[in-house]
């Protein structure tokens, strides 16, 4: 059994600044966490929200780009998504598919690793600059201050540049005790020397579909941790539960965390995440997009 990217670790890093906390008054803890955890910041984990320093976005950016991604010309017939006709994945098992560009990994350069880490995708908002993703791609012993997303994103290549955000929102409930029932974030992002642009303009974006009867025709897609160009599996969303939804699909790996899960029509109503980190080899789940979800969008996408 494997998680899609770290949602263990992460609860496990939790438990390990509790124990610090309790076994040596705090002394020490603040190394120990930032040894685990890399870039981290508070932020304002009663809100859930932390506003990024632009120097720490612009270094991360310049980071990524100093020879670990190249900025290239968006390809003339830009995927904006997966128009083919709909059928599920015979057998289910995930295929590599073409990139899209309002799909890609987000990278944390500087954590002592240059692959990606995890998925996101951009979901319309008034702003034009929102993607959403798993809270546990984003925060776990704070809110990570070095996170560069690439929507697009394909052999080393940025088609559509590469973008930081400005503001991170997860609800409360996860910042407190990683409650995989709301493991959800949604990213306001921005794209260094390039003010105003939005991402939105750049690339299209998924809307967000909130309560969605389930089951449904779905598709899943996301970055393996370890390749160059993501992989898509589609099937059926099922309820498990009252706050989850599953597909079962084998072969989502490590990576593909805060991947998006697509209904036929294109509209988004989970990020794999949630339970087990987001799965094992053989489903993946997402945490249910209910009212909870709703308003941590409308507080990202409004405030």
């Amino acid at each position: 059994m494997f998680t899609k990217d770290h949602g263990r670790a992460l609860r496990v890093l939790g438990l390990v600044g509790v124990c610090c906390a309790l076994l040596l008054g705090g002394v020490g803890c603040a190394w120990q966490l930032r040894g685990l955890a890399g870039h981290r910041a508070d932020g304002d984990p009663g809100r859930g929200t932390y506003a990024e320093d632009p120097e720490l976005g612009d270094d991360a950016a310049a980071a990524l780009l100093d020879g670990v991604v190249r900025e290239v010309p968006a390809p003339a017939a830009a995927v904006r998504e997966d128009s083919g006709p709909w059928r599920p994945s015979e057998p289910l098992e995930a295929r590599t598919a073409a990139p899209e560009a309002a799909i890609g990994a987000l990278f944390s350069p500087g954590d002592g690793d240059a692959d990606h880490h995890c998925s996101a995708s951009v979901v319309h908002s008034p702003g034009g600059n929102l993607v959403a993703t798993a809270a546990h791609c984003v925060h776990g012993g704070g809110f990570r201050t070095n996170l560069v997303f690439v929507p697009g994103y394909r052999d080393g290549e940025a088609p559509y540049g590469v973008w930081v955000p400005e503001r991170i929102d997860v609800d409360p409930r996860w910042a407190e005790d990683f409650d995989p029932d709301h493991d959800v974030a949604f990213l306001r992002l921005r794209r260094p020397g390039h003010p105003g642009q939005r991402l939105e303009d750049v690339t299209g974006a998924h809307p967000v579909g909130f309560g969605p009867r389930l089951p449904l025709p779905a598709r899943v897609m996301g970055y393996p941790n370890d390749a160059e160009r993501p992989l898509d599996c589609r099937g059926t969303a099922l309820a498990a539960g009252p706050a989850q939804l599953r597909l079962d699909c084998a072969d989502v790996p490590d990576g593909t965390s805060g991947g998006p899960v697509l209904t036929a029509g294109h509209t988004l109503i989970g990020v794999i995440g949630g339970r087990d980190g987001g799965g094992d080899e053989l489903v993946s789940y997402s945490s249910y997009f209910g009212d909870a979800v709703r308003e941590l969008y409308e507080r990202a996408a409004g405030d």
